[in-house]
């Protein structure tokens, strides 16, 4: 069995890349979308958060180039059902109030995920 067999659910976070985040802001949005996503999953769709969690959280971080992108991937993860979570920054520190910066996608059922994340490619 490979690492991707053993996992049958995830999380996917899609972050911005069209405007500039230093790599510590970027990584609190992602966590930002990460646990507000798990709340949402657990409103929703416990069963799928309660097998993410006993599979070890699997987490992959894309990037989307636009937000008519972001907004396009919440639109799917919503018509499929999806618990997913579109994060707005306060405006504290680097940017602007009310920017969207990234969008959580799970957890829930990787082959779900995939359907709309499958074209991104990873953060890097």
């Amino acid at each position: 069995m490979t690492n991707e067999e053993k996992f049958r659910y995830t999380q996917n976070i899609v972050i911005r890349t069209d405007i500039f985040m230093s790599c510590g802001k970027m990584c609190a949005q992602v966590a930002h979308a990460a646990v507000t996503a798990c709340e949402e999953s657990r409103k929703s769709h416990e069963k799928w958060l309660r097998e993410w969690l006993k599979e070890g959280q699997r987490k992959v971080v894309l990037k989307a180039n636009s937000l008519d992108e972001l907004i396009n991937l919440k639109r799917e993860a919503d018509r499929l059902n999806i618990p997913n979570a579109l994060i707005e920054d306060r405006g504290l520190t680097e940017l602007p109030p009310g920017t969207i910066t990234c969008l959580a996608i799970g957890p829930a059922p990787k082959e779900l995920v995939d359907k709309i994340t499958r074209r991104l490619k990873l953060i890097d």
